[in-house]
């Protein structure tokens, strides 16, 4: 094994051809061969993070329909990074089948390819595995031409500008990803170093080969939480994006100051973000089962069988809902299930969303928590990610 000490570049520049002109492309040296071994102060501070993770393993288990919100929030956070902005309640309705915001759908096939991926957290990753995240993050309503989806680029990529020429990064060359991407799973696989550690350096090499046409951004994240699965036993991992979105500008340096060759600064950063998400997701937890409790309160005069009270744990899980969603899920008529829906609207617990036309004949109503959501998408000190600025994920035009 090669060290890679601090301050040595990961990595050598190479001359490639673009549209007849040559430019610099970056190709990182092979995980293989590399140390990954970090300082104490660091090492402590991946322990630290582990611990956090694994309590919210148990928050989880107390109160399992967190977990989808949770990773609805991952899922939203992670395409707000790349530049969709949606609401959280659009993601919502759109999983229910409401077709009208593209970006809504769009996201929700983002929070299908972590759902898919988290599933396979029990077994060791394939390179197939990663394509078959492509194929679900692209979905219907993605942006590629088939040919590229779930399958490595063929052609130049670069991240920033209009070029490879006048380009923030330029990664390696097509002809490289393959074999720099069959390293990356044998890396993952190994367990050499700690699941923080080896989350933050998988995330970091999967970024700098850039391997597809486009959703790189949101891949790389999920791999962060797919190991975390994998390492941990956690179902859902800690809402990672939603932090990174928050501190776009210690994203980008501990990535870039990682490929100059300094392991600790980017381990360290990635660390605290998990720690802090998963103290995040803690409250996030306290905050929900209050919620619940007060919704309870505000229905304490019902039967204990009205149907109502079947809606509300539906309600932490899917915070937009429809008369035929609730009378599958509760196991109820619908015209129950739409006296249960207006009655929990008088109470304040829902509010009319929209009248959404995805079928032929009479519009499907949603009804929206919007108590929940506005929580979900206000955790924590920074206030909602709609305040920052996307630091860019893949970034400029992704292939050419």
């Amino acid at each position: 094994m090669v060290p890679v000490t601090e301050g040595r570049e990961r990595g050598h520049e190479e001359i490639v051809t673009w549209n007849g002109a040559p430019v610099r492309a970056w190709v990182p040296d092979v995980l293989a061969i590399q140390d990954f071994e970090v300082g104490m102060r660091t090492a402590r501070h991946t322990e630290q993070a582990v611990a956090a993770v694994r309590i919210s393993r148990g928050a989880l288990a107390r109160f399992k329909p967190l977990a989808l919100l949770l990773l609805r929030a991952e899922g939203v956070a992670s395409s707000h990074i790349e530049g969709l902005r949606t609401p959280l309640a659009a993601v919502a309705a759109a999983e229910v089948g409401n077709t009208s915001n593209a970006t809504a759908a769009w996201v929700a096939d983002n929070l299908t390819a972590v759902r898919y991926a988290l599933d396979g957290a029990g077994r060791d990753l394939a390179v197939e595995d990663l394509h078959e995240w492509h194929r679900h993050l692209m979905g219907p309503t993605g942006r590629l031409p088939e040919e590229m989806v779930g399958d490595f680029r063929t052609a130049q990529s670069w991240i920033g500008g209009t070029s490879p020429r006048n380009a923030s990064f330029v990664p390696p060359p097509p002809e490289r990803v393959a074999d720099l991407m069959d390293d990356l799973v044998d890396f993952v696989n190994a367990e050499r170093v700690d699941a923080v550690t080896q989350a933050a350096v998988a995330h970091a090499q999967f970024e700098i080969v850039h391997p597809y046409g486009d959703g790189n951004g949101r891949i790389g994240r999920i791999l962060i939480g797919w190991i975390l699965a994998h390492r941990t036993g956690i179902t859902v991992p800690p809402p990672v994006s939603v932090f990174i979105a928050r501190d776009p500008g210690g994203y980008l340096a501990g990535m870039t100051r990682f490929r100059l060759g300094e392991l600790d600064p980017w381990v360290d950063w990635l660390a605290a973000e998990l720690q802090y998400s998963s103290e995040a997701a803690e409250a996030l937890l306290v905050r929900s089962e209050q919620l619940l409790k007060e919704w309870s309160r505000r229905i304490n005069d019902l039967r204990a069988d009205a149907a109502a009270r079947l809606v509300l744990p539906i309600l932490v899980e899917q915070p937009v809902v429809s008369s035929d969603l609730i009378a599958d899920r509760a196991a109820v008529s619908e015209r129950a299930a739409r006296a249960a829906l207006a009655l929990l609207a008088e109470r304040g617990i829902l509010e009319p969303y929209e009248r959404a036309m995805n079928r032929p004949g009479r519009p499907r109503h949603l009804w929206v928590a919007s108590e929940l959501i506005s929580m979900a998408t206000s955790w924590g000190p920074a206030g909602d990610f709609d305040r920052t600025q996307a630091p860019g994920g893949s970034g400029g035009p992704s292939t050419r």
